[in-house]
């Protein structure tokens, strides 16, 4: 067999097992829907549950990588905090094992046929629910298929004098060993395709046990970068999240080769008392690592987090997105009682929604990364209590209320949605100076003096609406009212004086696209304060 016939072979079988490992992991996720993000939410509150978390999630979406992304994405949003993120992090380190004992199993020769199953349930069924299982199916297949190729492919490796040397080498220098892994893993973004390939590569003999767990070691470092890409440009606890990532790795491959000779003979035990093959060996030393590691470093989840926290300084505003003021008892107890702190919960969502406006105001006028950071954790915050609040005040609805009562549970159903909506156009703003940031787009001296009094008058109309939402207070409602006009002239007055600006040519067409959908935006906010304020005199 040629040597490019042999790199086809390596190439398209790691590309097919990628795949095979990529359409897997999306399968069990589309089979479990948002419940995976929901698992993070909810059992994370102790780092122990935070561990077991990440292990169930990472078993089944088969990626450490996406386990972490996911609890960055979390972080940032605010959902969770840095302590029960490093719990869970741990978890997805010992979750991603699984994938190397699936391979130790060495069904290759069953790979066609699974494939062929997989393809079946996709393409002759119309459930959803049958689809998302044939792709899961179908991406086992694909894996072991792709690793056959791979092995396939690196067989004559083992005649090579110059592979001999270099896994004399390794075995010599550990240290090799540990960068090799790094670098794979680094290019080929895939812990587990590093792994299988090293399963392979000492199931044919090619490779020693002493050359191959420092490779092993290495692999799992280099699985942290996924994380550390999916931290740029995230809040500081997300950057800190990932930073843990590494630095929990590290810890435990120095610690391992500090021990490297112990842990050698117990894994040689291993494969000797349980009669492992050669691929399950590496995968019980790949369960080793990782649940040693954890057991050894969990007791210093605290101390891992004042370590980042220090590396990576700063102040991290976390915003609070779980409501503080609803509870089932009260709705048990009394219904007016519950509207009462369904009330409380709305006027803190529209404090939210205030202070993104503020946010997102700092951002335009300063360009400043503290203001643009807090503005996911922002939305994120709105559109949970927006589902929160609206499903505790339809319980509310079950129960006899009065006719005052029921004016305020439509006003707060009314308002929760119209505050939602704010924070959409809070977003749509601020990605809108991201693309003006991106294209290097300027506004004129006028243009901007003008933007800043448009602020100016939908905040200031925005915290009537809620004040006068706070206080029951028709005559303040009625002054939002009358802000309306003043609004919706200031709109038409700036898109007038843009157009004079494009005939002057003191505007760019792209300056001019950005700028009107900005005034656009602060309009379409100002017409949900008023519906808020409509919403209090009950005329909707």
């Amino acid at each position: 067999m040629d040597l490019q016939t042999l790199l086809f072979m390596f190439f398209g079988g790691l590309g097919i097992f990628l795949y095979g490992i990529k359409t897997m992991g999306d399968g069990l996720q589309k089979a479990a829907g948002d419940r995976l993000r929901d698992l993070l939410d909810r059992f994370t509150t102790r780092p122990v549950l935070g561990v077991l978390t990440g292990i169930v999630v990472t078993g089944l979406i088969q990626s450490s990588s996406g386990t972490t992304v996911l609890t960055i994405g979390l972080v940032t949003a605010g959902f969770m905090t840095l302590r029960q993120a490093i719990g869970v992090i741990m978890g997805a380190n010992i979750g991603t094992t699984v994938t190397a004992f699936i391979i130790g199993i060495n069904i290759s020769e069953y790979a066609l046929p699974i494939i062929a199953v997989g393809a079946f349930l996709i393409f002759f069924f119309k459930n959803h629910k049958v689809n998302n299982f044939g792709t899961v199916i179908f991406g086992f297949g694909a894996l072991f298929f792709g690793l056959s190729l791979m092995g396939d492919a690196m067989k004559p490796l083992r005649g090579a004098q110059f592979f001999t040397d270099l896994t004399v080498s390794l075995s010599d220098h550990p240290l090799l060993g540990v960068l090799a892994g790094i670098l794979f893993t680094v290019i080929v973004q895939s812990s587990s395709a590093s792994i299988a390939l090293l399963q392979t590569l000492f199931d044919q003999g090619t490779i020693t046990l002493q050359a191959a767990l420092p490779i092993l070691f290495g692999d799992n470092i280099g699985t942290t970068i996924t994380a550390v890409l999916a931290s740029i440009g995230a809040s500081i606890a997300a950057k800190r999240a990932a930073l843990t990532h590494v630095l929990f790795n590290i810890i435990g491959t120095v610690l391992v080769l500090i021990l490297f000779v112990p842990f050698t003979h117990f894994i040689e035990y291993l494969q000797a008392t349980l009669d492992l093959n050669p691929k399950m060996t590496i995968a019980f030393a790949h369960g080793t690592f990782n649940v040693s590691n954890t057991i050894l470093q969990f007791p210093f989840i605290a101390v891992l987090a004042w370590i980042v926290t220090k590396l990576i300084p700063g102040e991290d505003k976390m915003i609070d997105f779980r409501p503080v003021h609803l509870g089932e008892n009260f709705i048990r107890q009394s219904p007016s009682v519950a509207l009462g702190q369904g009330k409380k919960e709305v006027l803190r969502m529209g404090e939210l929604a205030e202070q993104g406006l503020k946010e997102v105001s700092g951002f335009y006028k300063t360009r400043e990364k503290k203001h643009r950071e807090l503005l996911p954790q922002i939305e994120d915050a709105l559109n949970n209590l927006d589902k929160v609040i609206t499903d505790y005040l339809v319980q509310i609805s079950y129960h006899s209320l009065s006719d005052q009562d029921l004016k305020t549970h439509s006003s707060l159903l009314n308002t929760v949605m119209d505050l939602e909506r704010i924070g959409d156009h809070i977003e749509n703003i601020m990605e809108l100076v991201d693309s003006q940031i991106h294209n290097k787009v300027k506004f004129s001296e006028s243009a901007i003096q003008d933007l800043d009094r448009m602020f100016e008058l939908t905040s200031s109309t925005l915290h009537q609406a809620l004040e006068a939402l706070q206080e029951d207070n028709e005559s303040k409602a009625g002054a939002v009212l009358a802000n309306e006009r003043l609004i919706n002239k200031m709109e038409r007055d700036l898109r007038k004086k843009h157009i004079q600006r494009l005939n002057d040519n003191k505007c760019t067409g792209t300056a001019g696209i950005v700028y009107v959908d900005i005034v656009s935006n602060l309009e379409r906010i100002g017409d949900h304060a008023v519906n808020i304020a409509q919403a209090v005199i009950g005329d909707i």
